[in-house]
Order: structure tokens, then sequence, then C-alpha cells
């Protein structure tokens, strides 16, 4: 018995010894890998070596050669070059970064946090940050830069010039000779002395604007998408009523235009993207939430279905699609891919996306009644006028209360400056008004006092 116990001992012992022997074996082998390997190491991560830099440039040119036959196939199938914007647009930002792990690090995440904010568009404004709770309400002293009127007159004159700031189409087409064609027209355009509907001083040429706009009437073709699920797309009667009704008259008329419209995308100079940024808000803006990624998303996904049922988007990267749009959110929401489109905009601030040159202000105009939309509109002419301007309001934002302060409390009859009035006495005064005052206030600009002049 004693004896078969020293043998277990025994046992155990050399097991011990054994497993110990084992365990410093490895830690030799792992020691003595580590020293040999450390150098090596080293050279492959240290700054100046080319290793992890040619082998993702070995990497990037197999993605490359794949992406191009992938382009070449599509372009013998379908005949049309199609435009992968993806790989146009983070290509170079790739390979700007590609000898530097932690800056190809950063650059991911900054493109992550910038997917909304396309950099197709060459006069792409500074975009500011969205404050998630009521921005508007810190709108309470005066903007640290104004852009007056001259300046954008500048503006445009200086995009208009300078051809980099117009987006060539990826492939030529039969419409773009004609875009050419009329181009040079309007640039021989003989000059206009005088003209009995016109008043000259409102335009920058006169005799310009009037051959642009015979020449649009005689050629300009549109292509209106019929894809989009109703209300937000193609149901203009849901918004043809209040401050918003511009939207909807608009998409009404033009979607029944026989002059303009054109069944077939191939013959179009522009596309009209028709939905109403009205009913967006009402259907999808989840109340008290203070977030619109939802309505943006929602956006953003009618976009890549059009750009995957036609070639039209790809080809000017949309610069020749446009949209009307009069909810206060409109030019915030319609950033990302849809900044390079020509957005007809009622909320046109030059201070907050809107790009002089190329987006356009849209009137917009309160609609009382559908079935007389034009019922309240009308009054003397300005000659018989005896009010030189009006204003009626409430006092927000910092400009307002100044105009109110300066003008109230003087005699003068010509200037009538109010707080609050009832809606009568407000048509009577538009009336009688020569001027309309548009006061700045949460927004860029009182614009119901704009539709009864």
């Amino acid at each position: 018995m004693d004896q078969s116990r020293v043998l277990r001992f025994i046992g155990q012992v050399e097991t011990c010894r054994v497993v110990l022997l084992m365990v410093l074996v490895v830690a030799f082998v792992s020691g003595l890998q580590y020293f040999e390997l450390s150098p090596v190491l080293l050279s492959i991560v240290s700054p100046g070596n080319s290793t992890i830099s040619e082998f993702r440039k070995s990497n990037d040119t197999t993605k490359s050669a794949e992406n191009e036959t992938f382009l070449a196939s599509q372009e013998a199938s379908t005949g049309l070059k199609p435009y992968n914007r993806t790989t146009e647009v983070l290509k170079s930002s790739e390979h700007k970064f590609l000898n530097d792990s932690h800056k190809i690090e950063a650059s991911g995440q900054r493109r992550r946090s910038n997917e909304t904010a396309s950099s197709l568009h060459p006069l792409q404004p500074k975009i500011p940050q969205i404050r998630k709770k009521y921005p508007h309400r810190s709108i309470t002293k005066p903007p640290s830069i104004v852009i007056s009127i001259k300046q954008m007159n500048n503006m445009i004159l200086k995009r208009h010039n300078d051809p980099k700031n117009s987006l060539a189409p990826l492939w030529g087409s039969k419409v773009d000779q004609e875009l050419k064609t009329a181009r040079d027209k309007i640039k021989k355009a003989a000059l206009v002395k005088k003209d009995d509907t016109l008043y000259a001083p409102l335009y920058h040429n006169i005799s310009i604007f009037k051959r642009s706009y015979e020449l649009m009437e005689q050629t300009l073709k549109v292509y209106v998408y019929s894809e989009g699920d109703r209300p937000i797309f193609h149901q203009p009667e849901a918004i043809m009523e209040g401050i918003y009704a511009s939207e909807g008259w608009f998409m009404k008329l033009m979607e029944s235009s026989h002059r303009f419209l054109t069944k077939d995308p191939t013959k179009a100079h522009l596309f009209y993207i028709p939905f109403s940024s009205r009913i967006l808000q009402q259907k999808l803006y989840v109340h008290d939430s203070h977030s619109r990624n939802n309505l943006v998303k929602y956006l953003g996904n009618y976009i890549d279905l059009i750009a995957s049922n036609y070639p039209s988007w790809n080809r000017t990267c949309g610069s020749d699609h446009f949209f009307t749009a009069c909810h206060d959110w409109a030019p915030t929401e319609t950033r990302g891919p849809y900044i390079n489109c020509i957005r007809a905009l009622c909320n046109a601030d030059v201070g907050i996306d809107f790009v002089v040159g190329k987006d356009v202000s849209l009137p917009e105009t309160k609609v009382s009644s559908l079935q007389n939309p034009n019922g309240k509109i009308g009054g003397s002419r300005p000659s018989k006028r005896t009010i030189l301007a009006f204003f009626a309001g409430s006092l927000h934002g910092y400009v307002r209360p100044i105009l109110l302060n300066q003008w109230s409390s003087r005699p003068e009859q010509d200037m009538k400056i109010f707080n609050r009035i009832d809606h009568k006495s407000y048509i009577r005064y538009m009336k009688r008004s020569r001027f309309c005052v548009c006061a700045k206030g949460y927004e860029c600009l009182c614009r119901r006092k704009r539709s009864r002049i």
C-alpha cells in the first residue's frame, strides 16, 4: 500500500516537471520569435516604408480593374456610359491617405459624417450644424455677415462667367446640342431699346432675358418622374391652400402642361421631382422628436430609386433636375444629392444653403380658397395707392422690433407699421400699399406679406 502511494507521488512529480518543461520551451520560443521579428515588424509599420502602401495600391488597382470591367459591360449592354458616383467621389480621398493609417481612419470618419453633403457641386455653401432644438429661437442678433444685393449680383455674374461652375454631362446627347444652340442665340440677342410690357431696370439685361424667355417657350421640354408614393409625391390637391400653396399649384400646372412636358426622358432638357415639402413634414415628422433624419432618408431613397431606373440622374449628377419647396425645412432637407439640383425655394436664405446663380427664390402666395384662388388679390393701380409701405406681424427676430419702434409712433401717413392686426384690416392695408415690408423674423422672410401686393 505504501509502495503504491510512493509510485503515485513520483508520477505526479514527473508530470509537473514535464508540464513545467513545456511551459519553459513555449516561453523560450515565443521570446526568440519576438526578438527576431521585432525589427521586421517595426520596419513594416514605420513611416516611410511602402509595404502597406504597395499592398493597398495593389488592392485598389484590383478593385479599380473590376469596376472598370463592370462599367464597360454596362456600357456595352445599354449603349450609355454608367456613372459610379461613390467610386468617383471617394477615389481621390482614399488615395490621398494611403500611407498613413491614422489619417485613413480619420478620413473615413469624416466621409461617414458628411454622407448627406455631396461634394459634387462646385459652389456648395458651407453648411452650418443644425441645432437639435428650436433653431429659430437663437435668431435674436444681427448676422455677422450681411450680403447686399450688389454682392449677390456680382456672385451671379461670376458664377455665369466661370466655366468651372457648371457640371458637364458625363456623356453627350442631342438635348445638349439644343441647349448649346439656344445659348448661342441668347448671346446674340438683338438689342431691345424699349418694351411696353417689361420694366428694363428690373433686369440685368432685358434683351437677353426676353430672348431667353422666347426660346424657353419654343424649345423647353420637361420630364416628370412617375415614381413616388402619394400623398408626398404627385398629389398637388393636398397642398393648394394656405401659405405653402405655391408648391402645390406649381406641381398641378407642371404635371398638366402640354407645352413643356415630354414622355420621353431622352428628349428632356430638365427633369422635375414632384414632391411636397409640406406634406413630407406632415406625414413623416415625429412630433417633438426634433429630428428630421427620417425625412432626409426618405428623400435620399427616392434619388436612389430614380438613379437606378434612369440614366438621366447619373448623366449630370442631378444638375439638370429641379423641384419646388416652400416649407421652412426644405433647404436643410435637400442637402446631399439634392444640392446639385436647381432648387426653387420659398425659404431662400443666402446665408443658409441657397446657392446664388443656381437656386431660385420662389414667391410664396397664400391661397385662401381653392375654388377662387385669386379672389382676394387685387386693388388699385400703384399710382393710386396712398400708402408707401406696410407691415404687420408678430415681433419675433431682431429686425421687427426695430422696425416697429422706428415707425409706429411717427405721424407719417404713408408708412403703416403695426404689430399683429385682424385679417380684414390686413387685406385692406395690402391693397392700398405700394410696397410690403418683408421683415426678417425667425426665418429669412416674412413670406405671408408678399402674397397680397
